[in-house]
């Protein structure tokens, strides 16, 4: 009889993915055996539900909600197979869970396909395979115990290909690309942690992935289309995907919400009502549901792997315990959202930027062919992308990686400047660098996760999780970010917290929906990014190369995936009585974003060639762009005159008010307003600059450039000014300034000669003058009179320095 068992299970599994699958099927022994299923086709209704299929009025809503929870409810194994008296529940129900917990995928030629427009986008895995693995992540037969809740698995891909093409508007590619990634393999690492043998969910969930090299390549024609993918996950985050057309009416209860569900970190404004139960609610923007939970990003994820039995009161029978408290028990760990952990790290990731043309067969018949040619390379080491979140009360994501630069390839419109015939070095090549190289560095990047052997996971303990915002910001510090990678350090924190003083804030604080709760539900958001040590070079080669980039993504525009809202004031003001108002000065929510450049050199050089006339235009949007091709050749001019800036900290601070528009329409209607609230109506910025100074250099014929001639000496500033958030609703109050900004300058000293003028002004118009530079432009006389001076004053220090240390050198003794 327990072979009945294994075919419910596995129909719970695919069926709900996979088109006409029959349970004839899927018939497989217990105690071993494969299914090879051929063929098959994906129900893509399966990802279009949602709160795509809930929108309406509220009564449909609510039973419509309802009918998707009941239709999305895991099978029942009592109903699905037959029961044996002879058999005792808990050896059944451990007998399934070993099963289940030691059954092996593997997938081959997997094809995912998405069509939008006029791109084509083609996944194709040549095989994917997912097993249970031991302590040491070798292939084993695992089973969660008392002594060890953890089971762990692995999911290997093999060969991964990614395809952007564009087709016509007949539906047919013409012209196949580059590959985006060719033949590309990871691995990933599964690791759950259950709180005891009955859990049906794991507590805690790790899902990391460790990819070695990547390499990836777009064309000018894919950037575009590129750009719109990414625009498209974007959207899908923050629920902006917009279904109406001109004209229609937008129904308030779909009003910001995604296809996939209300997103964890999203900040969706639908969250208005649990900070401003009072204040807001006249205005219906948004209605709340009922007292039902939202389904967030974590439960609609774990919706996709259906449990084995229900939560429902029948599930007793399986379990020796008593019946009440186990259901009790097991209807709380329902309620309470798992902690995630998702990981992507990258030990070398290479982009490579192409450049394409049509080329003619030598047939007069023969189709023509896509020519690409590599002009600019972007290298990246010890790459991380993680994010930790605990259903809709906490989010945080943490990108950096330890090192990058940016090298130009080949030619650019014509101009052969990096051929291989030009000899020039690979230095000349870079014009970027920040951070380090993993061979100095290690693998701090892989620090925790699953691929790091010190980790708590690979050693036999629990990981501790911080999912607090203030022990989070005193751990995750810049410091603490730059010494882990040290290029670049991103922390995006996003958390709701309950200020009644119930404890920590967990899932059920907002599932009840009262008015009386909600009040006590902050919101905070912050960014911080910090770019370590980087050294920046602008020539004539990376900024007609950027430049092109520009251009070619410009080249094709797309719909927008949502309407940007009219700036129409809402006549209906909201009238609000002073406790209202007190409640809302306690705390308003805001967006802060704080960024910052350490130890930043830049370096200006003097144009050796200049095709602006043809690439500006276009990225003002004046003309279209043209395939203009250079048929001088390229003569590299040395000594190479050059602005040196270097800066030693950049801090820039930018607040705005999380829900801009409720806030203004209800302080608006005030008739004194308080500085407070007026403050919170504003969009502040605040940009700082420490040690920046400038100087003149030149570069030889070697590749090194010379020591600077100081033209500004080390200053510091600082900017501030505010913007008035939608300046129709203050119409009636003109003393209300809308703009206001304050610069402090403390000194600031420029220094030049007559020759270091003349310089700066040659550098000016070899980039202001469009056209080849001729090298007359800079006469070695007024090189030599710029730099030899400062080159005879550090030889004449170090002269000094070598007398002094010969009159300190201590007495010899003779014989």
């Amino acid at each position: 009889m327990l072979e009945s068992y294994v075919t419910p299970i596995l129909m719970s599994y695919v069926n709900r993915y996979i088109k006409n699958l029959k349970p004839s099927d899927l018939q497989l022994s217990l105690w071993g055996g494969d299914v090879v299923l051929s063929k098959l086709e994906l129900k893509l209704d399966v990802l279009e539900q949602d709160d795509h299929e809930s929108c309406g009025s509220n009564s449909t809503n609510r039973s419509t909600t309802e009918n998707t929870k009941s239709s999305i409810k895991p099978r029942r194994i009592q109903q699905a197979a037959p029961t044996d008296p002879d058999l005792p529940p808990g050896y059944v129900q451990s007998l399934i869970r070993r099963v289940v917990n030691n059954v092996n995928i593997l997938i081959n030629n997997l094809i995912l396909k998405y069509v939008e427009d006029d791109i084509v986008l083609s996944v194709n895995i040549t095989s994917a395979e997912c097993y249970t693995v031991g302590e040491l992540w070798d292939r084993a037969f695992m089973d969660i115990s008392a002594t060890d809740l953890v089971l762990r698995k692995v999911i290997n891909f093999s060969d991964c290909t990614v395809c952007l093409d564009k087709r016509n508007a007949s539906g047919k590619i013409e012209f196949y690309q580059d590959p985006l990634l060719y033949k590309c393999s990871f691995r990933t690492r599964l690791h759950f942690t259950y709180d005891n043998l009955n859990s049906k969910m794991p507590s805690v969930i790790k899902i990391h992935t460790l990819v070695e090299s990547l390499k990836l390549s777009i064309t000018d024609q894919q950037l575009p289309m590129f750009i719109r993918i990414m625009q498209l996950g974007i959207a899908l985050y923050y629920g902006e995907i917009g279904s109406f057309k001109e004209g229609d009416i937008e129904d308030p209860t779909c009003h910001n919400k995604d296809m996939l569900g209300n997103i964890t970190g999203s900040e969706d404004e639908t969250r208005i009502d649990m900070q401003y139960p009072t204040q807001y609610k006249g205005q219906e923007l948004h209605s709340q549901q009922d007292e039902e939970q939202p389904q967030g990003w974590v439960s609609w994820a774990w919706s996709f792997v259906p449990a084995i039995v229900s939560y429902d009161g029948g599930e007793e029978d399986f379990v020796g315990n008593d019946p009440a408290s186990t259901t009790h028990q097991q209807k709380a760990q329902a309620l309470k959202d798992p902690i995630v952990s998702i990981g992507f790290y990258c030990t070398k990731a290479t982009v490579t930027f192409k450049l394409t043309e049509m080329q003619a067969e030598s047939s007069y018949y023969s189709p023509q062919k896509v020519k690409s040619k590599e002009v600019l390379c972007w290298e990246q080491e010890g790459t991380t992308v993680e994010a930790l979140m605990m259903g809709e009360p906490f989010f945080d994501c943490q990108i950096g990686f330890v090192g990058c630069r940016a090298m130009c390839l080949k030619g650019i419109m014509g101009v052969k400047d990096f051929e291989e015939n030009m000899n020039r070095s690979e230095t000349e090549a870079c014009f970027f660098i920040c951070g380090e190289n993993l061979s100095t560095k290690g693998f701090t990047y892989l620090t925790n996760s699953l691929f790091d052997y010190r980790s708590p996971e690979n050693n036999g303990t629990r990981a501790e999780f911080i999912l607090d915002s203030t022990h989070h910001k005193e751990t995750y510090t810049e410091i603490a970010g730059m010494q882990r990678f040290g290029a670049f350090y991103m922390d995006y924190l996003y958390t709701m917290e309950n200020t009644s003083g119930k404890g920590s804030t967990n899932q059920q604080d907002f599932s009840s929906g009262k008015s009386e709760d909600l009040g006590t539900v902050q919101e905070k958001s912050t960014k911080s990014l910090v770019i370590g040590p980087l050294n920046f070079r602008l020539d004539s080669s990376a900024v007609h190369r950027i430049l092109k980039m520009i251009v070619c993504a410009l080249e094709h525009e797309y719909e927008p995936y949502s309407r940007l809202k009219s700036d129409i004031k809402d006549e209906n003001e909201t009238i609000l009585n002073p406790e209202e108002v007190a409640f809302l000065e306690e705390y308003i929510p805001t967006r802060h974003t704080s960024v910052t450049l350490l130890k930043c050199t830049c370096t200006i050089s003097m144009a050796e060639f200049n095709l602006l006339d043809h690439l500006l235009p276009v990225i003002m949007g004046e003309k279209n762009s043209s395939n203009f091709m250079n048929t001088t050749n390229f003569q590299s001019l040395r000594p190479l005159p050059s602005i040196r800036i270097l800066v030693d900290k950049i801090n820039v601070e930018h607040s705005v008010p999380m829900y801009a528009e409720q806030l203004v329409h209800v302080v608006s209607s005030l008739t004194q307003p308080s500085d407070n609230l007026l403050h919170y109506c504003y969009v502040h910025c605040y940009l700082k600059i420490f040690g920046f100074q400038a100087g003149l250099t030149s570069l030889d014929c070697s590749g090194s450039y010379c020591l600077p001639v100081p033209i500004i000496p080390s200053f510091s500033t600082a900017l501030y000014g505010k913007l008035l958030k939608l300046p129709t609703y203050w119409t009636k109050r003109s003393q209300i300034a809308i703009t206001e900004g304050i610069f402090e300058l403390p000194n600031l000293t420029i220094q030049a000669t007559r020759a270091q003028t003349l310089l700066l002004q040659a550098i000016y118009q070899s980039w202001s003058h469009l056209g080849n530079v001729s090298s007359s432009a800079v006469n070695e006389a007024l090189i030599n009179e710029v730099f030899l001076s400062i080159e005879i004053g550090c030889c004449y220090v170090a002269q000094v320095d070598l007398e002094l240390l010969a009159s300190n050198d201590p007495p010899t003794s003779t014989s």
